[in-house]
């Protein structure tokens, strides 16, 4: 620490480029720091930095993370620990550009396993940014200082030693995070793709704001006796809830029922949450995608045959491609390439869904004839899905009543409350006859896979030979192409994104030869993720990223479906 101290003062008043000189490894009281890559400008991205606390010091217990849910329980934990230490602590801004600025990661309600800290039986490691202090470009060696010597060490006393977290909630939180997973992980032995703990809070404060609506506001959600099913918990003793079971299930009611609500707590049920966010124990089949219409999209060799045949154009529906597909062609699309890397649940809202992909009444049967329309609505495919593929639905319906003769399960949602109405949706089918003829021409057999191609992946832009940004979950820019993520919903997290740029190069140089699926590409990257951490998707060698979460193998491969620059061949 001294020498980074001799440094910092023989620099003072230089030029920033003098800032290189700290590159390197110091000891200071209690642990290591290392700083890894200094900003160039400091209006540039700031450093990257990571402090090292061995766990003679730190002192957590092997027992907190002794398996992988519990280890990502307690590194989420330390992320927002380390977070709020800045919040108290860091003075901030003081100079040109981002100087002074201390930052982590940002998280939201979800957990995610994240590069910013890693936890294991050697040490405490945690990854941050510090802006160099600069006036104009001058070094300010003595704001720098500050940083380094004064609030550097008292953050990572607050949060990174045992002693001084509240053990507590870190238990509570470690012990959700091994209950959850194990849920999960029972449900399709059990024959059930979802599960929502009674007395869970599903809304959220607004539609930008994640976190849970106010209890004096929000109604707690309550399962129907005919769907209750009670789970016995590692830690925390028997919890009691809505199970879904596998099939197509349908979740209707009135217009501001809670329909929406519902689907939305599914499709994050993929993801364990923090305490309080009233979601802890909604728990879905880790396997589940949800599917919209997506006007405009890049489709590449996607045999949407069993939904679309027979176009006027002549165009073969059994290798499909388009730059600016239509809302029922992108759908279809989705569902395919879904299903192509393993999803044995599909969620739909009819509000981002296209009306015509998803049913065609009696009425406009009869005025326009099946041999002038080339869509197979998804009402006639739904069940093939599950009998054929063991592919579960759980779609929600406000205006067609049609899908009732489909359904193995109907769920209406009243006043924010579900209610089991299985056995009456099933008499009014019976009692009002639909009278639609079923559209079904050719068999649903397969699901072609495809191969990317490595030339597909170009990452370079200009004179850098490897250039991915991600300024948001929505979009990544790779090389010069643009990857827009904005209706991949199940994205949660910035970091996911930044993640998934790095493992489309990853995989474009290790496993895009063209004999590998898209199955076998996302399983392996996820296998090389499991084996050897987030950092094994760096860019540059030995270079490590504390700005990454994981992404599931259904976003990645959303986001090479989504490239315009995608080119494939289909595997017989």
């Amino acid at each position: 620490m001294e020498s980074l101290q001799r440094k910092l003062r023989r620099i003072d008043g230089r030029g920033y480029k003098a800032y290189k000189e700290i590159r390197g490894v110091y000891q200071f009281q209690g642990y290591t720091l290392f700083v890894d890559h200094v900003q160039g400008d400091p209006f540039a991205a700031p450093s990257r930095v990571r402090v090292r606390v061995k766990q003679q010091v730190a002192k957590f217990s092997p027992e907190l993370f002794k398996n992988r849910s519990r280890r990502i329980g307690v590194e989420d934990y330390l992320v927002r620990a380390f977070s709020n230490a800045i919040d108290a602590v860091a003075r901030g801004h003081r100079g040109s550009g981002k100087s002074g600025m201390v930052s982590i990661a940002s998280c939201g309600q979800e957990i995610l396993e994240r590069s910013a800290v890693v936890v294991n039986g050697e040490f405490v490691e945690v990854r941050f940014l510090v802006g160099l202090p600069a006036r104009g470009r001058m070094v300010l060696g003595k704001q720098a200082e500050e940083v380094f010597f004064q609030e550097i060490p008292l953050i990572v006393s607050r949060s990174l030693l045992h002693e001084n977290t509240d053990r507590d909630r870190l238990s509570r939180q470690v012990d959700v995070c091994e209950d959850a997973d194990f849920i999960r992980s029972s449900l399709v032995e059990k024959g059930y793709v979802c599960f929502i703990a009674n007395d869970s809070i599903l809304p959220r404060k607004t539609g930008i704001d994640d976190r849970p609506m106010n209890l004096s506001k929000a109604v707690p959600i309550l399962s129907p006796e005919s769907l209750s099913m009670t789970f016995d918990r590692p830690n925390s003793g028997t919890i009691t809830g809505m199970a879904i079971p596998e099939g197509v299930t349908l979740i209707v009611g009135g217009g501001y029922h809670g329909k929406s609500t519902l689907l939305r707590a599914i499709e994050r049920g993929v993801y364990n949450h923090i305490l309080e966010d009233g979601r802890e124990f909604a728990i879905t089949d880790v396997n589940t995608v949800k599917v919209r219409a997506e006007d405009g999209r890049r489709v590449e060799k996607v045999d949407i045959s069993a939904f679309l045949a027979n176009l006027p154009t002549g165009i073969d529906t059994r290798s499909f491609s388009s730059d600016d597909a239509s809302g029922s062609t992108s759908q279809a699309a989705s569902i395919v390439e879904g299903m192509e890397v393993g999803a044995k649940l599909l969620l739909m809202d009819e509000d981002t869904c296209a009306t015509n992909f998803m049913i065609r009444d009696r009425r406009m049967q009869e005025l326009i004839s099946k041999d002038k329309e080339p869509i197979t609505p998804f009402l006639d495919r739904v069940r093939e899905l599950y009998s054929q593929f063991g592919v579960s639905s759980i779609l929600v319906l406000g205006g067609s009543g049609d899908y009732f003769d489909v359904a193995d399960t109907v769920i209406s949602m009243d006043t924010y409350q579900p209610r089991d109405v299985t056995s009456e949706a099933k008499e009014i089918a019976a009692r009002y006859g639909t009278q639609r003829a079923r559209e079904v021409g050719n068999s649903f057999s397969k699901i072609t896979q495809r191969a990317p191609l490595r030339h597909s992946f170009n990452p370079r832009r200009g004179k850098r030979e490897v250039k991915i940004d991600t300024k948001s979950m929505n979009e990544i820019s790779f090389g010069t192409t643009r990857i827009d993520l904005l209706c991949v919903e199940q994205l949660v997290d910035v970091g996911q994104a930044r993640a998934i740029g790095d493992a489309i190069h990853y995989m474009s140089r290790k496993y895009a030869d063209g004999s590998h699926s898209m199955l076998e590409i996302v399983e392996m990257v996820s296998r090389d993720i499991e084996k050897s951490g987030l950092d094994v998707l760096s860019p540059f060698r030995d270079e490590v990223y504390g700005d990454y979460a994981l992404p599931r193998k259904f976003e990645i491969a959303a986001a090479i479906n989504r490239m315009r620059t995608l080119t494939v061949k289909q595997l017989m």
